[in-house]
């Protein structure tokens, strides 16, 4: 195999290779040691003599034998599956027999599973760029001729060591075909076509509900694998996580904004906007029920990335990225590295995932909730904690104008209609009210002003005194001055500070 000669790499910013991906067998990696526990007495089923082979070599490189050891005497592992999203693409620093003209798996030592602080002796990362569902199942097929199928990887690893943690990130690239969309809406952009949100938002529910039993199917596979290595399945974890959304609106608000093609956002602002608020949102509740249906962990990380996405401050996946090197004319690869994790980002994944492993919780969310760079871990998907704010006088619910989130948005009482601009979440631990638009804007008295008729607006969230708020049985109050409370005083009139009252001008439910 060969490798492919030096590329010439264009970085304009934001196209899309969210175009997942999943594949063949990566290297051993080692991590921190845990100790070893009692194994499983149930019986392992014979590998066929083909996948016995590659067990044995393994097993020789790890071990200095071929021997399948007894459980309690094995190395412990973490294996990631799946595709682009977490096999390293974007990240670069890639392994150069997933770098060839014959293989574009395009791991790298530098994604997720290699950096968690989850206690393993060894890591494997058999994740593929451009990988469906179909290369991960039993009986599936090989992605290219030096890979093997993803679960035939997996069961070879549970043999080889005592596997504490599968992950599985996949769906993107079955019926959604997350990544062509993304290219097909960048370049619609370039050559002035057209927003693409027309074309693709009245499928999109019918391609989510589609992919949605292949996750499940595969989950299944993978606890037949691990069953059929002599796992139950409370032997580990296997965890399901879905997908961030790497582009938002917002990045004109980012003080060094560098323009959309220097930055990576290429495209229109209405479809990143589409993207953020409904294309991922319920890419992510279908995924979200795939693992309910399926018995797997969930780690909501669909809003990991906002006030981190592709031309804002501190961004945590690559913009729009052109190979041109060994790919013109145009291909298929040509924009896959685009849209996708970089390091930073596989770094959120890593502290998501530890602190995951070790919550004990069978659903849980991730996100920067004050822009502090490190991600915090919240019990629960993302769903469940937004609600509307209706007001007692009104009957109107507390709304973003316009359904914007750039900052100085004014916040306002609207009728109420369930829109993700009227849902919100009181973030106890920061004392802040973040907009179900992103968790990068928060309630906010502009200037730390609290006096009577202050209007209120979005803005980025900092945790500073003048985003924090106090939830008073119905009332909602500064904690710099908790006697002034937010007051709706007309149908959709703004939302502004005056003294407290106890009037039902002030009250949300």
């Amino acid at each position: 195999m060969t490798r492919v000669k030096p590329r010439l790499r264009s970085s304009f910013a934001a196209l899309a290779a969210l175009a997942a991906a999943v594949g063949g067998v990566t290297a051993i990696t080692p991590t921190a040691q845990a100790a070893p526990v009692a194994g499983v007495s149930a019986a392992v089923t014979p590998l066929p003599p083909e996948l016995e082979a590659v067990r044995a070599a393994e097993a020789v490189r790890i071990y200095g034998d071929s021997a399948i050891r007894p459980m309690a005497e094995r190395k412990t592992g973490l294996i990631s599956l799946g595709d682009s999203e977490i096999s390293g693409e974007g990240v670069g620093n890639y392994d150069p027999a997933t770098n060839t003209a014959s293989n574009q798996c395009h791991r790298s030592p530098d994604t997720a599973i290699h950096r968690t602080g989850i206690p393993a002796d060894l890591t494997f990362n058999v994740a593929c760029s451009g990988a469906y569902t179909g290369n991960i199942r039993i009986g599936g097929s090989k992605q290219y001729a030096d890979e093997l199928v993803q679960s035939d990887s997996l069961a070879i690893k549970a043999r080889n060591t005592r596997i504490k943690m599968v992950l599985l990130v996949a769906g993107a690239n079955d019926d959604l075909q997350f990544g062509p969309v993304m290219t097909d809406c960048v370049t619609r952009w370039v050559l002035s076509q057209g927003v693409c949100e027309p074309k693709y938002a009245p499928g999109w529910q019918a391609r989510v509900d589609g992919l949605r039993p292949k996750v499940e199917a595969t989950v299944a596979d993978l606890k037949t694998v691990m069953r059929q290595a002599g796992y139950a399945d409370s032997d580990y974890k296997l965890v399901l996580m879905g997908y961030p959304s790497p582009i938002g609106p917002d990045f004109y608000d980012n003080p060094n904004f560098p323009g959309k093609l220097p930055g990576g956002c290429a495209g229109y602002d209405s479809d990143a906007t589409w993207g953020r608020n409904q294309a991922v949102p319920a890419f992510e509740k279908g995924m979200r029920a795939a693992a309910r249906n399926s018995g797997a962990l969930y780690l909501d990380n669909s809003r990991l990335f906002h006030g981190h996405e592709v031309c804002m401050e501190d961004t945590w996946a690559r913009g729009l990225y052109l190979d041109l090197g060994d790919h013109f004319p145009w291909d298929e690869n040509t924009a896959r590295q685009s849209f996708h994790p970089n390091y930073k980002g596989h770094g959120a994944f890593a502290t998501c995932l530890t602190g995951f492993y070790n919550s004990g919780l069978t659903e849980a969310s991730c996100a920067d909730p004050a822009s502090t760079g490190t991600p915090v871990l919240q019990p629960g998907a993302w769903d469940d904690l937004f609600r509307p704010l209706k007001n007692e006088a009104t009957g109107n619910c507390l709304d973003t104008n316009g359904s914007a989130s750039a900052n100085n948005t004014a916040v306002l009482g609207w009728d109420c209609h369930g829109g993700r601009n009227q849902g919100w979440w009181y973030d106890t631990a920061r004392k802040s009210l973040k907009t179900e638009l992103t968790h990068d804007r928060c309630l906010d008295a502009p200037a730390g002003n609290y006096t009577a008729g202050t209007a209120l607006i979005l803005w980025n969230c900092h945790g500073a005194a003048n985003q924090q708020f106090t939830r008073d049985g119905a009332t909602i109050r500064p904690v710099a001055a908790p006697d002034m409370c937010l007051t709706v005083a007309t149908p959709k009139s703004p939302a502004r500070l005056q003294p407290c009252t106890g009037a039902p001008t002030q009250r949300f439910a």
